[in-house]
């Protein structure tokens, strides 16, 4: 028969997809597959109405056979087949969707559940193979038929010989080259690989000639030999644990699919499935692991959830399903409602796709949120290791939407309580009239109760905030407040105590200026402090930009640094601050030896570098002579 060209269009897109559309090339094996398991769907869809097909669900199969002498490889299944015109139809005319008009023709609201859209699949298998032939029998048909092509060069349709139905697609696979090892498809441990990653839930059983070691025959049952033999072996598991109900899932069963989903050893700390029916359908199965990966900190680390499209894997790190902030969860979503383009292997990002983005989030902040009311040890162990994340789904982008629902999440340690407390449990203690929520931010716990601002509020008993994490201080002020009561920094200006707060403080004026001029552009000014107890001094930024915020930005290449103000407090009642005072008149040089003491003091106490530590120290040992 006289070879047929495919038309102008056709040729353009198989070029484009053979080079450009699939990213790998080992994505044509998941293809085919699902083209069989189509092909058994629609003879299975048939059978329930016509009992002449005499087949049950336990009948049908799709087998896989390589030959490394030939170099061809075999993707055969039982299904329902292709007559003259469908092949015609089908492979003549590539994107040509036979599953696509199969779903029409059935009616939208039948239950028939089909891979294929857009007839591509099948073409990707040129990005391996330099010859195809497929041989075909359609249900119900006599005669079968036989379509061979080597590319864009064009088909032939024949007669063939077939005994059952279905389709048998035979490649011969391309010459290996430098760049490219296409006998790696022929391999029998590579094969059961890429059906592993890519088919693993195909409903109907994938099965291949595998290499088994068994005891020989007639041997000394003391001493056994073994020899190798071949077996047919189903590879894929068939039933995905998404699909099946949490009741009938154990636990060990759930921790060995996270371990091989996540690449970790450790068992899942929380457990979050989700089947939702109605304008998209879709089945969920996530995991909050118990433990930061080794590299989350990391560019390398790869976000996302696998995406799968009725139990063919379509991405594995699919990040458009849930934001940013939660990065850390780990699992499966599958759906057949997704548009998918040509390839499968790019989302088009429609309503469907988001309507199950922002459910999901919705799921797992849920189910956080039980976790933190059911388990607070839990809890707080999940806190130290992904609560940063969920501080940045505040202060990042798209913050705005969802504050409410994440800043009951948020743990911080409270002074008073000497453990992690959440704002809720903050704001029920507040004292009668408090008007803030104090807090203090700094590198530890430790490091900020040794402060000197604390000082005031710890003889108040007035409970502080201590904000250890990086973004903290970024997470209040776009909170900006929490049961209507505004969020204040100790540290970075005043306390606004009311009475407790109003005491007899000399302000001493002459004496700011005097230090004022000592230290010039250093600081921005000096004053009397209403917070220090039995410290000198200490040093604060006002309100706005904090010194905490300042450490933070020097993590990054700006242009110019970004810097606090910096306001000298001084307790004048303390001996240190008096000794100063009363060198301005008898000894000004060591006054402002004093004044500068007093200012590297602060900087280091508030962890800021000092201007010149040299200096410094050659100040503290002229007072030593």
């Amino acid at each position: 028969m006289a070879k047929k060209e495919f038309k102008a269009e056709s040729k353009r897109l198989l070029d484009l997809m053979i080079n450009s559309i699939y990213t790998h090339k080992e994505i044509f094996l998941r293809e085919l597959i699902s083209n069989a398991s189509d092909a058994i769907d629609k003879l299975c869809y048939l059978s329930l109405t016509d009992d002449k097909v005499g087949m049950d669900r336990g009948d049908f199969t799709i087998e896989i056979s390589a030959d490394k002498d030939k170099r061809t490889l075999t993707v055969r299944d039982n299904g329902i087949g292709m007559d003259k015109d469908e092949l015609e139809d089908n492979l003549g005319v590539i994107a040509a969707s036979g599953s696509y008009k199969f779903r029409k023709e059935a009616g939208e609201n039948e239950n028939v559940d089909i891979i294929g859209q857009f007839g591509v699949g099948f073409y990707s298998a040129f990005m391996v193979a330099d010859e195809i032939t497929v041989i075909t029998k359609k249900y119900g048909a006599a005669q079968a038929y036989c379509w061979q092509s080597s590319g864009v060069d064009g088909y032939t349709v024949t007669e063939c010989e077939k005994e059952s139905v279905g389709t048998d697609i035979v490649m011969h696979l391309k010459e290996d080259t430098e760049d490219e090892t296409y006998s790696e498809y022929l391999d029998e441990y590579r094969l059961r690989a890429l059906i592993k990653k890519y088919s693993d839930y195909i409903r109907y059983p994938i099965r291949m000639l595998s290499s088994v070691q068994q005891k020989k025959e007639g041997g000394d049952p003391e001493k056994p030999e073994y020899e190798t033999v071949e077996e047919m072996k189903t590879i894929n598991s068939m039933v995905p644990l998404w699909q099946r109900k949490r009741s009938e899932v154990s636990d060990e069963e759930y921790e060995k699919f996270y371990q091989e989903i996540a690449h970790e050893f450790d068992k899942p700390q929380r457990i979050i499935t989700v089947s939702a029916e109605g304008s998209v359908t879709y089945k969920a199965l996530m995991f909050v692991p118990s433990k930061k990966p080794f590299n989350y900190q990391t560019e390398a680390f790869e976000r996302g959830l696998q995406l799968y499209s009725a139990g063919v894997m379509i991405m594995d790190k699919c990040d458009a399903l849930l934001p940013e902030y939660l990065r850390f969860v780990r699992g499966v979503v599958d759906s057949p409602d997704l548009s998918l383009n040509i390839s499968r292997e790019l989302l088009q990002h429609d309503r469907q796709l988001r309507v199950i983005a922002r459910n999901l989030e919705k799921k797992v902040l849920a189910d956080l949120d039980k976790f933190k009311k059911d388990d607070r040890a839990g809890y707080e162990s999940f806190y130290a290791n992904f609560g940063r994340s969920i501080g940045y789904g505040i202060a990042g982008e798209g913050g705005d939407t969802r504050r409410d629902e994440l800043k009951e999440l948020l743990l911080f340690y409270s002074s008073t309580e000497k453990k992690l407390s959440t704002l809720r449990e903050y704001a029920d203690r507040m004292r009668e009239g408090q008007k803030y929520i104090y807090y203090a931010a700094g590198e530890s716990a430790a490091q900020i109760d040794a402060l000197p601002q604390t000082e005031l509020l710890k003889e108040k008993n007035y409970e502080v905030l201590y904000l250890t994490g990086e973004a903290d201080e970024f997470v209040l002020q776009n909170l900006h407040t929490y049961d209507e009561k505004p969020f204040r920094s100790i540290i970075d200006g005043d306390l606004e105590l009311g009475d407790a707060e109003e005491e007899s403080v000399e302000e001493k004026p002459e004496l700011m200026q005097f230090v004022k001029e000592t230290l010039g552009e250093r600081i921005k000014e000096a004053k009397a402090s209403r917070r220090l107890r039995t410290h000198p001094a200490c040093m604060s930024a006002g309100q706005g930009f904090s010194f905490e915020m300042e450490k933070y930005f020097k993590n990054f290449d700006m242009p110019e640094p970004m810097k606090a103000d910096r306001i000298l407090e001084l307790n004048t009642k303390h001996p240190s601050v008096l000794a100063m005072e009363a060198a301005m008149t008898q000894d000004k040089p060591k006054a402002e030896l004093y004044a500068k003491l007093l200012y590297n003091q602060a900087l280091l106490i508030a962890g800021l570098p000092l201007d010149d530590p040299s200096a410094y120290t050659d100040m503290v040992a002229e007072l030593m002579k």
